[in-house]
């Protein structure tokens, strides 16, 4: 059955150049247009019983698109392959849901160390000695120095 439904979706969507990069059906603009509900997309897929049936509800009334479940049938290596296993070739930190951190929305990297510079050593007798915060306007002078370009020494031969 969902051979059928790959290939009911590739015909459904092959002519549409929204969807299609060098003649090809392209993934990335397919979920996309999925991610943003798309309004082509979903009436293209609200006009075919099978893919209907299966990407939609009833609640209420009203029919509801299940965009996640459309989103991982997009991503089985089964449609459209450029992939060598049935996972993601995406390396990175999931939640209980199985979505990646980058997809949601919620997450966000605070730093609140913007207006700071980390001096920061690379010999082994400097591992041991505290990492230290210069605050661009309470210390100018030692990011300054930390930003100056290095000396080259030469030692000449040995």
């Amino acid at each position: 059955m969902m051979q059928n439904l790959y290939k009911d979706l590739e015909k459904l969507l092959k002519d549409k150049s929204e969807f299609v990069v060098n003649g090809k059906l392209n993934k990335s603009k397919i979920s996309d247009a999925a991610y943003q509900y798309n309004e082509a997309l979903l009436k293209i897929l609200l006009s075919h019983n099978s893919l209907k049936k299966q990407f939609f509800m009833e609640v209420g009334g009203a029919t509801v698109f299940k965009q996640r479940e459309f989103l991982n049938f997009l991503k089985n290596k089964d449609f459209l392959p450029n992939s060598y296993t049935e996972f993601k070739n995406q390396i990175g930190l999931q939640d209980e849901k199985g979505e990646y951190y980058r997809e949601n929305k919620d997450v966000v990297l605070v730093f609140p160390y913007k207006d700071c510079v980390l001096e920061g050593g690379q010999d082994k007798e400097e591992q041991k000695r505290n990492e230290i915060f210069y605050n661009e306007t309470l210390a100018p002078d030692e990011i300054t120095r930390l930003f100056d370009t290095k000396a080259l020494t030469n030692f000449g031969s040995i």
